[in-house]
């Protein structure tokens, strides 16, 4: 049985907006599109899609987002904030501080955040957002933010796992051992990897969505979040490859703007300001 389903979750919550009302789904499509169905039907701010599987879930650049059922945290919120569309991009900064700042009560892990949107641990992929916008003019209509987090997954990149691969299911549905898709080999982690048990899924959506309200409304006064995100960033002050439509650039992340942009300095000390590529940040060595 999972552990989450719409009754429970709603009980849960601590929030006054977000889950405030909530769709939980045992399988899926994409949680992003449930959302962008609701809101075009009129659905309220604060609208919560969470789903225990997903088949059909995307990140960004329309990547396939793989995660094995029951055992990630899958979600998307609906906001129709009263902002530019300017500052758009603070809702996701909210968002990822919010998960952030969650992950930490209820498991002690310090996770980082990548530019433009991944959550990150010991240079390995935890989670990543994706935000989609619909805009009225120069006004924002309403705001989609998904975010996916590898909760109770145990990545086996050696591929030794014991059924040749499939997903393997332990301990009253609670953790899985999985031989990821190559591209995803020595590339991704998970709480339950971090904590070296597992992770109550409830709980890490209560504080999330605490966390992540918090920041919202004070976003919302006014107050920008983009110090705060800057500081949580992992990919600052790290030499860093960015490939975008235009080519690639090779430089130093210096800083980001406040409305979310990348700012680098190539080895001829001219500055660029990135607003959407993959970047790779080289770790320093050992």
């Amino acid at each position: 049985m999972s552990d989450l389903f719409a009754e429970l979750i709603a009980r849960t919550l601590t929030t006054h907006r977000l889950g405030r009302p909530v769709r939980y789904f045992p399988a899926i499509g994409s949680t992003n599109d449930v959302a962008h169905a609701e809101a075009r039907a009129g659905a309220a701010d604060g609208l919560l899609v969470i789903a225990d599987e997903q088949t059909a879930g995307r990140g960004r650049l329309d990547r396939r987002w793989w995660a094995p059922p029951g055992a990630c945290l899958l979600m998307s919120l609906l906001l129709r904030p009263d902002i530019p569309l300017c500052r758009a991009g603070q809702l996701t900064m909210c968002l990822g501080l919010g998960a952030a700042e969650g992950i930490v009560d209820v498991t002690g892990v310090r996770a980082g955040l990548k530019w433009p949107n991944d959550l990150v641990l010991e240079g390995r992929k935890l989670g990543g957002m994706l935000a989609e916008l619909r805009t009225e003019g120069d006004r924002l209509d309403y705001a989609v933010l998904g975010l996916g987090i590898n909760v109770n997954v145990i990545f086996n990149a050696d591929g030794d796992d014991a059924d040749g691969g499939q997903t393997t299911e332990h301990e009253n549905n609670s953790s899985f051992v999985v031989r990821p898709p190559s591209d995803l080999d020595n590339l991704a982690t998970s709480l339950q990897m971090a904590q070296g048990r597992p992770v109550d899924r409830l709980a890490l959506l209560t504080a999330i969505l605490a966390r992540t309200e918090a920041w919202l409304d004070r976003m919302l006064a006014g107050e920008s979040p983009h110090e705060a995100w800057a500081a949580r960033l992992d990919t600052l002050g790290r030499p860093v490859t960015v490939s975008t439509a235009t080519g690639t650039l090779h430089g130093q992340a210096i800083g980001v703007t406040s409305e979310g942009a990348l700012r680098v300095r190539d080895a001829h000390g001219r500055e660029h300001v990135i607003w959407s590529g993959d970047v790779t940040a080289l770790r320093p060595a050992a």
